[in-house]
């Protein structure tokens, strides 16, 4: 019998597609859908009936948890509530998109999601503690999965042995006779599997190479803080040094430890030129903290830099509106450090005008850096 088909490839909404598509998870029903990868197949992880289906189609007979999609990178937090820095800043950076995630949480039965789930919905969907999670950079695909209150379990749709589908017509030729809908994104995007990666406190392993390398994962890994005034001699470098030796006393560790940790530190100016040295003053009260400026030297603000800062603190107002010019996106990342207030240059002052404007950078830091998640 010809499996239902429907096409959700965005123009106008996705309609009735993807409202059959709940229904039929929720009735325990499996469903083709797409993603950026390969097409995936799905089923309720808390329907018993929908659980036993999807086994049956991948050739599953080891009992072990299939993955969970989630439609919101926020959704993590509702089967791993202590996901830890390294995790948090990965799936900031990597969801939605071609990632899967296994974490570990002591007590699944006491997570927002586990608390509601029977014994066999939990082993479904935790395997000693741990879970497999991945958010799908598909619209279609996110748009099903933020409609269900419960745990979908999904795979790649082939079975067992044989290549992942790349369209809805592959997953069929393969899973016919096994499914009840299928939702045609047209061809996946990547048409290679996601990455999974193993989180181990602040280190990960790939356990399984996909469309994300270790590169590109290590640059995720990284939390980066930029700090931002205008000349990159005076107010920002006085930050970053600041920034690293408060970061480093949290951790426990040296200042020199801290890129070992995966935490970069840096700063620019919004009208910088390269290589200036530091102003003298600054130099000298950085040294009365025992702080060196001796080696820096500016560069200016790029997109690049920009892109890559998990946090963008800046000294005023003008500076956030020159960051947002320059990269719309960072809106959310690009704040002021001192709050509402701003912190005035002391260019062309005596060094207890650099004094003010140091004590004024360290304060402020430290209400900021407590914000940051290490």
């Amino acid at each position: 019998m010809a499996i239902r088909t429907v096409q959700v490839d965005g123009a106008g909404g996705f309609g009735d597609g993807v409202r059959d598509a709940v229904d039929v998870l929720n009735g325990g029903g499996l469903v083709v859908f797409p993603t950026e990868t390969v097409y995936g197949i799905a089923a309720r992880a808390d329907r018993p009936d929908g659980l036993r289906r999807l086994r049956e189609a991948k050739d599953r007979t080891d009992g072990k948890p299939f993955t969970i999609h989630i439609g919101d990178r926020a959704d993590a937090a509702r089967y791993v509530p202590d996901m830890g820095p390294l995790a948090r800043r990965l799936t900031k950076k990597a969801w939605p998109g071609p990632l899967t995630v296994l974490l570990t949480t002591a007590d699944p039965a006491s997570t927002p999601f586990g608390s509601a789930l029977d014994a066999e919905a939990l082993d479904a969907v935790y395997d000693a503690g741990t879970v497999g999670l991945r958010c799908p950079d598909s619209a279609a695909a996110c748009d099903l999965l933020r409609r269900i209150d419960g745990p979908v379990a999904a795979a790649s749709a082939n079975r067992a042995g044989r290549r992942p589908a790349r369209t809805v017509d592959e997953a069929l030729a393969d899973l016919n006779g096994f499914v009840d809908l299928a939702l045609d994104g047209g061809p996946a995007r990547h048409q290679r599997a996601s990455t999974i990666v193993r989180i181990r406190g602040d280190d990960f392993e790939i356990v399984r190479d996909g469309v994300y390398d270790e590169r590109m994962l290590r640059s995720f890994a990284r939390l980066n803080l930029l700090f931002v005034c205008t000349g990159n001699t005076c107010r920002s470098p006085m930050a970053k040094v600041v920034a690293e030796r408060l970061v480093a006393e949290r951790l426990g560790c040296d200042v020199g430890d801290l890129a070992g940790r995966n935490i970069d530190i840096t700063s620019a100016g919004t009208s910088a030129g390269s290589g200036s040295r530091a102003a003298a003053n600054a130099v000298e009260v950085m040294q009365r903290r025992r702080l060196e400026l001796n080696g820096h030297r500016s560069q200016p603000l790029t997109v690049g830099l920009a892109n890559q800062a998990d946090h963008i603190f800046v000294m005023t107002e003008s500076h956030r509106e020159q960051v947002l010019e320059l990269v719309r996106s960072a809106g959310e990342r690009a704040v002021r450090l001192a709050g509402e207030g701003d912190i005035d240059d002391p260019i062309g002052g005596d060094v207890e005008a650099y004094e003010k404007c140091a004590s004024q950078i360290e304060t402020a830091l430290r209400v900021r850096l407590a914000e940051v998640a290490l």
